[in-house]
């Protein structure tokens, strides 16, 4: 592994995707870890880190005398961070809770939280409806707790 104590493009290359790698299952690790997935996220952990060391440890090698490996590192950091939350995104891990709010102000409203819940409930989604009450009147309460995948689905 000479090629990473000499300076070529290689070495920045390195850097550079080493570190959005890292960044990348740091952030994985911090959904599994979130979602109680110890297995999964010790093993992410453990490939991070390895990540690390190898990427961190090309970097300090004489960075005194070749600071583009440290501003990389640093760039790096960021677009990983950039992609990492995209990646998050389209994934769309774990659940979420939506709540619709209903007036009731007339006869017209009143059956309107339950016609909503009918048709949520058409497309496969869990709804509760309970009653509340407001400052300006009585008002259904329609709760959902859904993927967050189909939150988009559920608002259309």
């Amino acid at each position: 592994m000479d090629f990473l104590s000499e300076q070529s493009i290689w070495l920045y290359i390195l850097i550079f995707f080493g570190r959005i790698m890292e960044t990348l299952l740091g952030i994985i690790w911090l959904i599994l870890i979130s979602r109680g997935e110890r297995l999964a996220s010790s093993v992410i952990m453990l490939m991070a880190t390895g990540l690390w060391i190898l990427v961190a440890g090309t970097v300090l090698v004489g960075f005194q005398t070749d600071i583009l490996k440290s501003i990389i590192y640093v760039l790096a950091s960021a677009v990983g961070v950039y992609v990492g939350a995209s990646i998050e995104e389209k994934l769309a891990l774990g659940l979420s809770s939506l709540q619709v709010i209903v007036p009731q102000d007339n006869v017209a409203h009143e059956n309107q939280a339950f016609e909503l819940a009918k048709l949520l409930r058409s497309k496969d989604f869990a709804v509760t409806v309970l009653q509340g009450k407001g400052r300006l009147g009585k008002r259904d309460i329609l709760t959902l707790h859904l993927k967050r995948k189909r939150i988009k689905t559920a608002i259309k």
